[in-house]
């Protein structure tokens, strides 16, 4: 695709040195002491995708070029495999039936509640909007990582995205400030359903034994992940691309199994001494290539597609409900306490950045728990997305 001539920048590696400055400079001022809270209420990854939103709306970067062919698969693919390898299986599996039951229960609630909302509002919605919502489900189940991939499995339109970014902050941060302001009442919660508030206990005491060393990040460090991520990348992608694309609308594409190739080979590595790359910081890396690619989803993408936000926001308000419902249902069944409806969700709905922090509100010292129940969380997402995909193809197709 020929970039547009009327753009400001349009160099290829032009486009892509001004992204990552914007990438740099959110992240620079979010660490500043007087920008803190601001980025507290709205996380730098809006800024990372509405900022190049508003570079292309006012002239300065090409909405088309050939910078975005190349990262949005390689960059993708590359921070997948980084994210991957650093995951901590035996941990996760070690937090407790309950704990990843809620995680479960969260996931199975946004499979459903995304293509019964889509049904409830499909007529006031654009015929792609299931492919906005495919992406949206990327989202809560595992956060932008799988947001992103599971756009590019279903060719979601950079249009289409404008609104669905901002179902996810307002919605999804609405309703993590609601599992915030409910912390005074898990103790009325727990004993009206009777939890089984041990599992907290047993749960608190298998994080103490866990260790999480880091170490600064050497030349030798740096090169063989980049090295490795990405041959990998490359190497996935043409594999993927010999595998026949599947479903009616396309769900399962070449990209998907790329995709696919690096989660579930990246999963297999982790059980490797591989993994101990994620102590000189291999998913700082992974989030670093993530960030950079969102930049250039949001530079294609249109500003007025967000006029269409309203109806999106009671769709997405509606998908909510039905998964709090879920939860509920199975907190019902096993005794879970609130702490574990609230996390579980979170692990979800926030991913990684969002979890610790809603479990630490609830139990001061259970953070980390709340770090390996959105990493087990981002597990399921790919997968389960991919499933929430088909089943709105089905709906909205």
């Amino acid at each position: 695709m020929e970039p547009e001539t009327t753009a400001l920048i349009t160099d290829p590696m032009g486009v892509f040195g001004f992204l990552a400055a914007i990438v740099a400079g959110v992240f620079w001022i979010s660490e500043l002491p007087r920008c803190r809270k601001l980025f507290e209420v709205v996380p730098p990854v809006i800024y990372v995708y509405f900022l190049p939103m508003l570079a292309t709306t006012a002239g300065i970067t090409p909405s088309a070029s050939p910078l975005y062919d190349w990262t949005v698969p390689y960059l993708l693919l590359f921070a997948l495999l980084m994210l991957m390898v650093s995951v901590d299986v035996m941990s996760i599996a070690r937090l407790g039936a309950t704990a990843l039951f809620m995680v479960a229960a969260g996931t199975v609630g946004i499979v459903i509640g995304g293509p019964i909302s889509l049904l409830i509002f499909q007529g006031a919605l654009p015929a792609d909007a299931w492919t906005g919502f495919a992406a949206l489900s990327g989202s809560w189940i595992g956060g932008t990582a799988n947001m992103v991939a599971i756009s590019e499995s279903v060719g979601t339109s950079p249009d289409a995205m404008g609104p669905v970014i901002v179902v996810d902050t307002v919605v999804g941060y609405g309703w993590m400030g609601v599992l915030i302001a409910l912390v005074g009442f898990q103790g009325r919660f727990d004993r009206r359903t009777r939890a089984r508030t041990e599992t907290v206990e047993e749960t608190n005491s298998r994080l103490a034994d866990m260790d999480r060393e880091r170490r600064p990040t050497t030349l030798r460090d740096a090169v063989v992940m980049i090295g490795l991520g990405m041959a990998c990348a490359v190497g996935a992608q043409r594999l993927g691309n010999t595998f026949p694309s599947m479903g009616d609308p396309p769900i399962i594409s070449g990209t998907t199994w790329a995709i696919l190739i690096v989660v579930t080979g990246g999963l297999a590595l982790s059980f490797t001494r591989l993994r101990e790359l994620e102590k000189v910081g291999a998913s700082g890396l992974g989030y670093t290539a993530l960030y950079l690619l969102l930049a250039g989803i949001g530079a294609q993408a249109d500003l007025r597609a967000v006029l269409d936000a309203p109806v999106y926001l009671a769709a997405g308000a509606v998908w909510i409900a039905i998964h709090v419902a879920v939860l509920l249902i199975a907190a019902r069944i096993v005794r879970a306490p609130l702490f574990f409806v609230a996390t579980g969700s979170m692990a979800n709905i926030g991913g990684a950045a969002s979890a610790p922090v809603v479990a630490g509100v609830y139990h001061r010292a259970m953070a980390p728990i709340g770090l390996l129940m959105a990493v087990a969380g981002y597990i399921l997402g790919i997968y389960a997305a991919l499933l929430c995909a088909w089943l709105l193809g089905l709906v909205g197709g």
